[in-house]
């Protein structure tokens, strides 16, 4: 989690299916195209969760959080990360996937505007999950790459984990299994090759407003609490990107 609730919105969730229209994925790029991916949209959900205090300030109207300045902080976020700069042309051979990610974030931003700068209303629903998941489905229709959070205890219909996923789930919650470690292997996809990754993350202390303790008490977005611990595996980015 690194410090936000990055998909604890769906419960605990993951980030999935890559495929790449823009910039097409050769074999052996798989793995470097979804870490940046994955890096980038983690990026994404730590400036919302860096932004709650100011984002469902009920007493204050235009709070400046606008898709600019979304789009911003996210490549500042990331260029802390990852020392790639997206300002730059260029800067990576995925350029182009990772800027419509960035775009298809600020046009969720863009539409929260009349919710976020409304003043008389506190918890306004923004949240890292929900602007990860929004963000996926924007992007999915910009170019073809989908984008599913998923996990054993999904909140969202379409987050619920498909075999591979629910596999890799298991494997990540045996205690053996080194933290943090991803999973990838090679396989067959909706009839095509594929590259399937998926990276654990795991429950930080932020997290467990929503997601802690007592377990199924509701919490503020009026969902039941998953009783999760800080540091527990809280799901996983999961991606699948097709072999060209």
């Amino acid at each position: 989690m690194k410090g936000t609730c990055a998909v604890l919105g769906f419960s605990t969730a993951v980030l999935a299916v890559i495929v790449l229209w823009i910039t097409p994925v050769h074999a052996g790029n798989e793995a470097e195209t979804g870490e940046l991916l994955v890096k980038l949209l983690q990026s994404g959900r730590s400036v919302i969760s860096a932004h709650q205090e100011l984002i469902n300030d009920a007493g204050k109207g235009n709070k400046g959080f606008t898709p600019d300045y979304m789009a911003d902080k996210m490549i500042e976020k990331y260029r802390e990360t990852t020392k790639i700069d997206l300002r730059q042309p260029n800067s990576t051979p995925y350029n182009k996937v990772l800027l419509a990610l960035v775009e298809s974030g600020k046009e969720v931003v863009a539409e929260a505007q009349p919710v976020i700068n409304k003043q008389g209303i506190g918890f306004k629903g923004m949240i890292p999950a929900v602007w990860g998941r929004k963000t996926g489905e924007k992007f999915l229709h910009k170019t073809g790459i989908k984008l599913k959070l998923t996990a054993v205890d999904y909140r969202f219909p379409t987050n619920k984990p498909d075999d591979f996923e629910a596999e890799v789930l298991k494997m990540f919650s045996d205690p053996s299994y080194p933290k943090g470690k991803e999973y990838s292997r090679t396989v067959m996809f909706e009839g095509r090759p594929a590259f399937r990754i998926m990276t654990p993350e795991y429950a930080s202390a932020t997290c467990l407003k929503c997601h802690g303790d007592p377990k199924g008490e509701k919490d503020l977005t009026g969902n039941k609490k998953e009783g999760l611990k800080e540091g527990g595996l809280a799901g996983a980015i999961s991606l699948v990107i097709p072999i060209h």
